[in-house]
């Protein structure tokens, strides 16, 4: 027997297993020693898509050009794996599943965090708008080109599953295949929160680190006071850097614990026992308690007005506005200053009137730097960021 079927079957009930996966788009035969999840795993982290997130911001990352300090959309996306992990093998999870799902939960970003997608997403207004998750499927299932039977990655079901309903109801025609019920594995539902608890924690952290918050404004963070008054009960004497480290680990901590105990409790309650009823239940079943879940929206809000709505972010903004606009309307306008191979995907899809499209896809696959450098060529200047 393969050791990952031996780890399946101690898995829980509701819990997905590659025995019961609903395949592949494009049939394959089954690896000797690795789960299709495992195989979905290895795919994710050798293509192209993955290895641009060391060089796309998450908030900080290219204000000073010093980005090493700060966190970048691949350590995001490490750090949620750790933690999805974790929080999985508590609930009796797929960690295989969970680990793929995290790994590609952010392949769809645009260049310059959040506002690289506000800004495609406005650009495209008329021709099918842009979001991130909706873009991380045309990534996997077309847009990457490393295998000879088929486009893109041809993941497991259960892999695209997670990235489809993770989305805003953008329209996509790979989309269409998880139609028949409202959610995802508990294994997305598990990675869909260990991202915000994430990006909250690493934000406020590289948010103190960079001077944008300081210790005043902390004191109206109630996360952060709690984290404290623990910190320093069980270590008074306590040097202050170390005080921010140990405080961001509580921070961790209890949202992933909130969210094993209250998700644990919500499964009891549902009463499933399998992925198909966990798919068509009444409601998601993994979820904070209503105090953490308050707590967390406060730590939301906290970040929103101290710092995204900083304006150092905001300048940020303002130069990423003008380098993918004054991309987005040349590459329009003269594909022929495209690469050859981008340049003929550009021409075929022309003649379906989805020329926008691509050059959607082109801009939202560049790195920040290869946009300020592709601006630079361009134009003969760069709006440095």
């Amino acid at each position: 027997m393969h050791s990952f079927a031996e780890y399946e079957q101690r898995l829980a009930p509701y819990a997905a297993r590659s025995a019961q996966s609903r395949g592949r788009a494009c049939p394959e035969p089954e690896h000797p020693y690795r789960s299709p999840f495992q195989r979905d795993r290895d795919r994710i982290i050798h293509s192209s898509a993955f290895r641009r997130l060391e060089s796309k911001t998450q908030v900080y990352t290219h204000l000073y050009q010093e980005g090493d300090q700060f966190r970048k959309r691949l350590t995001h996306t490490l750090e949620v794996a750790q933690i999805a992990r974790s929080v999985s093998r508590a609930l009796g999870l797929n960690e295989d599943l969970t680990e793929a799902i995290a790994l590609v939960h952010d392949i769809g970003h645009a260049p310059f965090g959040h506002k690289g997608q506000d800004i495609l997403n406005e650009l495209m207004k008329n021709s099918g708008g842009f979001e991130h998750n909706t873009q991380a499927l045309r990534i996997v299932c077309s847009i990457e080109n490393r295998y000879p039977d088929f486009k893109g990655l041809n993941l497991t079901y259960e892999l695209r599953e997670a990235i489809a309903k993770k989305g805003h109801g953008m329209a996509e025609p790979a989309k269409a295949e998880f139609d028949a019920h409202p959610h995802c594995s508990l294994e997305g539902q598990v990675v869909d929160l260990c991202d915000p608890i994430t990006y909250t924690t690493h934000d406020l952290d590289d948010g103190i680190v960079n001077g944008a918050i300081t210790p005043e404004m902390l004191r109206e963070c109630e996360l952060w006071n709690e984290g404290v008054a623990w910190t320093k009960a069980k270590y008074p004497a306590i040097r202050e850097k170390l005080l921010r480290h140990q405080v961001v680990r509580y921070i961790i901590n209890e949202q992933a614990t909130d969210l094993i105990n209250q998700t644990q409790k919500n499964i009891e309650e549902a009463g499933v026992k399998t992925i198909d009823e966990v798919r068509v239940y009444s409601q998601k079943i993994a979820g904070f308690s209503p105090a953490m879940r308050d707590k967390h929206k406060g730590l939301k809000q906290f970040l929103q007005k101290n710092m995204y709505d900083h304006y150092r972010v905001k300048r940020m903004e303002s130069h990423a506005r003008k380098i993918i606009t004054e991309l987005f309307n040349i590459f329009l306008d003269q594909p022929e200053l495209f690469p050859p191979g981008v340049r003929g995907h550009f021409d075929e899809e022309k003649k379906k009137g989805n020329e926008k499209r691509i050059v959607c896809d082109y801009i939202a696959g560049m790195t920040d730097s290869f946009a300020q450098d592709e601006y630079e060529k361009l134009f003969g200047h760069s709006p440095k960021i």
